[in-house]
């Protein structure tokens, strides 16, 4: 069913493409406003600083990019997409060692931002009546009655290379990530200044592309094609290094992403203090792998990484003909690869909405917003549950010093307990790899009677020493690349010699 006429997207990033593939059935035109001339490969361009570091395609997102675009997923596949499955092609060290290989419900597809948003350009562009305007600077919004309760968003101002323009809307979407000046032009006309809710952990992360060597030049120890290096759970006297969140981290075209983060720590900035660093991390793997790769790149580094909620569905009278997808209402610390995947789900969402409307009026608004709330909501919690903990982090969902203290206690064990548990536990296993893909909350599975009773289990087995399947493996050592998977490895698992 047709809404109107002319719908405006404002940013042209995965945000705004998914968006513009939500609105096509709803509106005769939708036009999308992208400051940056879009290159017609996948390459960086301006706008997307971060698409330099790795970016994960989580399962809801996935599911949601697929619903907007049938076959997005296929044709990311045929452009270099990997499809894994990290509990078997990832070398993952958390804890005191490196954890076991095993089967796991889990599959995710690998590959980097910019080839994310050119096959989601492909998408927008074989849309008949979705057109993308490069070179578009939006300038400000036309309004009526800023700030009652019939106040509407009506049009989009814009600059582009020959003037200014102007066009009339009957529906505008804020894509335009953190840096959206929307709120404020809101403001400007008579709305009131939303609730921001905050929490800046002061993440940093920094990131250099590597060709990786060819296959048979690969050592015969490399069976995993992603590692992971999680914090240290070590208390005392240590690098600064054993602090660092690392992954090395596989993309198309054979190639990889080295990324080091932290909280609240300096990270390098040069290639050669990157270079050291990785030499002193938690386990020689990491360095020893980039030295058998070409780098390809210089160092990108990232600041720019606090959560930010701005709350409009909180004001009273929201304004009509505007919704806001993506960063522009809900960014995330991008340690937790939720940003991509909010952001198609928000999209996909609003097509739902769109589809069982019959006018666009101060309800459909409202009943948008509420919904979106609740989407939400879920990854926001799975952020300030870790986020929180930090000493460093500030804003206004920083908790007091007392709180703060016990879940920085009660977190990181809480956390070995469910990963453990997962291990050998197959409905743990998936109930975690939903929250982790964000299909559920990390409060429904803690109610879940079954996932209680898999938790207590593995504490009771890991308390008699009776683990089912091994864990802790030297770091200073290879990952093991046996399959402990529980189908017919029973004698590995049972052999097995941990730690």
């Amino acid at each position: 069913m047709r809404l109107g006429k002319t719908a405006v997207v404002l940013g042209g990033s995965a945000a705004g493409l998914c968006t513009a593939g939500a609105l096509a059935p709803h509106f005769d035109q939708v036009l999308v406003l992208e400051r940056d001339e879009l290159p017609a490969e996948a390459e960086h361009r301006r706008g997307v600083p971060q698409s330099k570091h790795p970016h994960f395609l989580l399962n809801s997102g996935r599911r949601a990019i697929g619903a907007l675009f049938p076959g997005f997923e296929d044709d990311l596949i045929a452009a270099g997409g990997l499809h894994l499955m990290p509990s078997m092609d990832a070398a993952y060290l958390d804890g005191e060692g490196w954890s076991a290989r095993k089967r796991s419900s889990m599959t995710m597809i690998y590959s980097s931002r910019i080839l994310i948003e050119r096959v989601l350009r492909d998408q927008v562009r074989a849309l008949a009546n979705v057109v993308i305007r490069e070179g578009a600077a939006v300038s400000g919004l036309t309004v009526r009655g800023g700030g009652t309760r019939d106040g509407a968003v009506t049009g989009v101002g814009f600059a582009t290379s020959t003037g200014e323009e102007h066009i009339d809307a009957d529906f505008v979407v804020d894509a335009m990530g953190r840096g959206s000046s929307v709120g404020n032009w809101l403001v400007a006309a008579g709305w009131p200044e939303p609730e921001v809710r905050t929490l800046d952990a002061k993440v940093t992360y920094t990131s250099r592309w590597y060709d990786l060597p060819s296959s048979a030049e690969r050592p015969g120890s490399w069976w995993w094609q992603h590692l992971v290096i999680m914090p240290t759970p070590d208390k005392g006297e240590h690098p600064a290094e054993h602090e660092f969140l690392v992954n090395f981290f596989p993309i198309e075209g054979n190639r990889v992403i080295a990324c080091m983060g932290s909280w609240g720590l300096e990270m390098p900035r040069t290639t050669d203090a990157f270079v050291e660093s990785a030499r002193r991390v938690r386990t020689p793997l990491f360095a020893a792998a980039m030295d058998r790769c070409a780098p390809t790149s210089e160092v990108h580094l990232t600041r720019s990484t606090g959560n930010k909620w701005r709350r409009y569905d909180c004001l009273r009278t929201p304004p009509r003909g505007l919704v806001f997808i993506g960063d522009s209402i809900c960014a995330f610390n991008p340690f937790y690869a939720q940003g991509i995947s909010s952001a198609s789900g928000s999209a996909l969402l609003l097509r739902e909405h769109l589809s069982r409307a019959e006018r666009l009026d101060a309800g459909f608004f409202s009943r948008f917003l509420k919904a979106q709330r609740k989407l939400l909501d879920v990854p926001w919690r799975l952020a300030m549950a870790r986020d929180q903990s930090y000493e460093c982090a500030v804003g206004t969902e920083k908790l007091p010093e007392w709180r703060r203290r016990i879940l920085a206690a009660v977190s990181g064990p809480a956390f070995s307990l469910i990963v453990g548990a997962a291990r050998e536990d197959e409905v743990v296993d998936e109930h975690f790899a939903k929250v982790f893909n964000l299909d559920e909350s990390l409060g429904d599975m803690l109610r879940n009677p079954r996932v209680i009773a898999g938790l207590v289990g593995y504490r009771m087995r890991a308390a008699l020493g009776r683990h089912r399947v091994p864990f802790g493996f030297d770091p200073q050592a290879e990952p093991p690349a046996t399959d402990y998977s529980p189908e017919g490895t029973d004698s590995a698992i049972t052999s097995a010699v941990a730690r």
